[in-house]
């Protein structure tokens, strides 16, 4: 039989790892700090200790002897010999007295309406920025009149919180009922702070909305999915209490995120150091040296700047600036922290600095390897439609991709030697990477003069952190830009023939039917109408009824090809085929016009882009041409298979084939090009194996 568990403390209970246990110096047992009214934070100032029962026979345990002021561990002979560490009381004192450059000449200071994302894509996002006024961020929050007990309300006293001890710039945990005592009693034995109370999952976080830039750019808030494995990440929003002279000293912050902090009450004095490569080489040797807390990293680097922070202003903080915080006054301050695609690179290279440095998981962002596929999974689905869009990614966006394929198959590599796995159950990781290498192949063939130019400014804002609905609202956009594609381009084209018309329609449809005779023609005659707002008219193409009497090689490929096609239009008697063809060249070229009128409907509403008939009336609904000429013109029905109901459309069709693609290149073996198929189309037509 396995032996039973020992037992400790006076409630006899059997060890917990995340309860604060003491020893007891005489009878050696352990007792919970809870159960003997030992706090975490305090029992580093015991000397000897006593439990409740040794207490009553050897009397009360001994308390250390404070000996000096500038070190972390204040019992150390005060000889002069040892230099000041930081967050002591002698090193906070000579802080306030140092020089700094003003921050004014890194800071971008700016109303909050015009923090925008469109504005950091464009002007880019490499240097903090101070909103001075709440107004126009979207940020709520409580009044200013919010206290500490009312954190306490709102998120509950037996709530465990971190606490950092400055003096000694150690981490402990307590109740933060205790701390809302310590807080508010007249003379504080210690400066106590508290930076990482994580409010998402309280009451309190119905009080605060975070800024509108913070939601929008989030990784976490756009690409996290519902269903994931892993639990999502909540970083963003952190209640801040710090009494005077709290004082954090120099860090980036986990994952490299940026940062949002507002000052609701107090003030906050920010020393920031710019990321440039040579200042986080000299960071990485100073945080993994043994004597980091007796040098102030401010001294390592060129510039270090003050940035002094009062009530109700709002700083960002960008990717990996380097930054200590002090606290000058008692303050309550909110704020938040979330990745971006603005710093990928960046990103990834402080999270590689946290995994050289060793640094413990609970200093890291939750997740972060797993949320990076999350985001190469989408950005892969987003350089695709910018490629079919023809339209240029924002350099930003394409050095980030070439970053995270590079740590990506980093990742994959680790993986041999360590268990832990953060790669998605439903992503495959080594194709993901290859897709993602082709789209940047792609583009660097295009920028060394490839095929075609593509459009960066006429596109707009690519829209790169999309909800599901404006998603759905791009493919719809995108499918319709997919059938106007060759007719709508950036220079004046050549006046196309009516055969090379009719070759490029055979094309769109022809590729995607290999089936038989009689299931070609059921597809062709219900080729379907998009239902989307933005989708324009589809070219309508239409043939004689009756044959020409002495039809040319050109005609007798159009009509033939477009018989099978089923779409047909009455030929009046008067007509020679000419004419007819005449006429329909004339139609095409007036359908193409009205397409191109169309093509900035995108982001009209469903009445303005189908007239007076709703989406799906329209998708339902025959085609009406021209009644002008008097002549009904409509697609024929000789398909058996009932109508396509808008909602249960299939697939988007197949974009057209780019002739730049095939050019110089002959056809592979047994790919028929498209004069060979209206070949096939004429001869299957004259073996009467199509109803015209």
């Amino acid at each position: 039989m396995m032996a039973a568990a020992p037992l400790y403390c006076v409630c006899r209970q059997s060890y917990d790892v995340s309860r604060f246990m003491i020893e007891c110096d005489i009878c050696k047992d352990w007792f919970h700090g809870s159960c003997v009214q030992v706090e975490e934070h305090h029992a580093v100032d015991i000397d000897v200790y006593h439990c409740p029962n040794c207490d009553v026979q050897h009397g009360p345990g001994l308390m250390k002897t404070r000996i000096n002021w500038h070190r972390h561990d204040y019992t150390e002979p005060d000889d002069g010999s040892r230099l000041v560490q930081a967050g002591t009381s002698v090193f906070v004192r000579e802080l306030q007295n140092r020089p700094f450059p003003s921050a004014a000449e890194i800071l971008v200071q700016m109303q909050g309406h015009q923090v925008t994302q469109k504005y950091l894509e464009k002007q880019g996002f490499s240097y903090p920025i101070t909103v001075p006024q709440l107004g126009g961020l979207g940020l709520k929050l409580p009044p200013s009149s919010f206290s500490v007990r009312d954190v306490e309300e709102y998120v509950g006293g037996d709530k465990i919180v971190d606490v950092i001890d400055v003096a000694r710039q150690a981490d402990s945990k307590m109740k933060l009922r205790e701390f809302v005592k310590y807080y508010y009693k007249p003379h504080r034995p210690k400066v106590l702070n508290v930076i990482s109370l994580e409010f998402s999952d309280t009451k309190m976080a119905e009080l605060v909305v975070v800024p509108d830039i913070a939601q929008k750019m989030s990784w976490v808030e756009n690409y996290w999915p519902d269903d994931s494995f892993f639990p999502k990440p909540f970083v963003q929003k952190y209640c801040l209490m710090g009494v005077k002279d709290s004082y954090t000293d120099f860090h980036i912050d986990f994952g490299g995120t940026s940062v949002w902090y507002h000052v609701l009450w107090g003030e906050k004095i920010f020393y920031l150091i710019k990321p440039t490569q040579d200042n986080l080489a000299l960071y990485e040797v100073w945080s993994s040296s043994p004597n980091q807390s007796e040098v102030f990293f401010g001294d390592k680097v060129d510039q270090c700047y003050k940035c002094v922070v009062p009530q109700g202003t709002t700083v960002l903080i960008p990717t990996g600036w380097i930054h200590a915080v002090l606290t000058s006054q008692d303050c309550m301050a909110f704020g938040g922290n979330f990745l971006h695609n603005l710093n990928i690179g960046m990103q990834l290279r402080c999270y590689e600095m946290e995994w050289r440095l060793k640094t413990p998981d609970l200093f890291k962002f939750p997740y972060f390897e797993a949320i990076c596929w999350y985001v190469a999974n989408n950005l892969l689905e987003t350089l695709k439609e910018l490629r079919e869009d023809n339209c240029q990614p924002p350099v930003y966006l394409t050095d980030g991709v070439k970053a995270l394929i590079t740590a990506l198959k980093n990742w994959l590599k680790r993986e041999v030697t360590e268990q832990a796995s953060e790669v998605p159950d439903h992503i495959r990781p080594n194709h993901l990477i290859k897709e993602l290498t082709k789209e940047i192949r792609y583009l660097e063939e295009e920028q060394r003069g490839g095929s075609k130019p593509m459009k960066s400014q006429a596109c707009g804002p690519c829209p790169l952190t999309r909800s599901t609905l404006d998603r759905a609202r791009h493919h719809a956009c995108r499918t319709a830009r997919r059938l106007r594609h060759h007719h709508d381009h950036h220079h004046a084209p050549k006046t196309p023939s009516n055969l090379e018309i009719l070759e490029l329609h055979t094309r769109q449809v022809l590729k995607r039917l290999e089936v038989g005779p009689f299931e070609e023609v059921r597809a062709l005659t219900h080729y379907p109408l998009p239902h989307s707002a933005c989708v324009t008219h589809i070219v309508p193409i239409l043939v004689c009824r009756q044959r020409p009497t002495s039809p040319t090689t050109e005609e007798e490929a159009i009509e033939g090809m477009l018989s099978m096609a089923g779409l047909l239009y009455p030929q009046r008697p008067e007509e020679s085929s000419t004419e007819c063809l005449a006429e329909l060249s004339q139609r095409i070229q007036k359908n193409k016009n009205f397409m191109d009128n169309q093509s900035s409907g995108c982001n009209s509403n469903s009445s303005e882009a189908w007239g007076d008939q709703s989406p799906s009336q329209a998708a339902s609904s025959p085609l009406c041409l021209d009644h002008s000429s008097g002549t009904d013109y409509q697609y024929s029905e000789t398909s058996l298979s009932p109508p396509l109901h808008p909602s249960k459309r299939p697939a988007p069709n197949t974009p057209p084939i780019s002739n730049q693609a095939t050019k110089g290149k002959r056809p592979k073996k047994g790919m028929a090009t498209a004069k060979q198929r209206l070949r096939k189309i004429l001869k299957l037509s004259r073996n009467n194996h199509f109803l015209l």
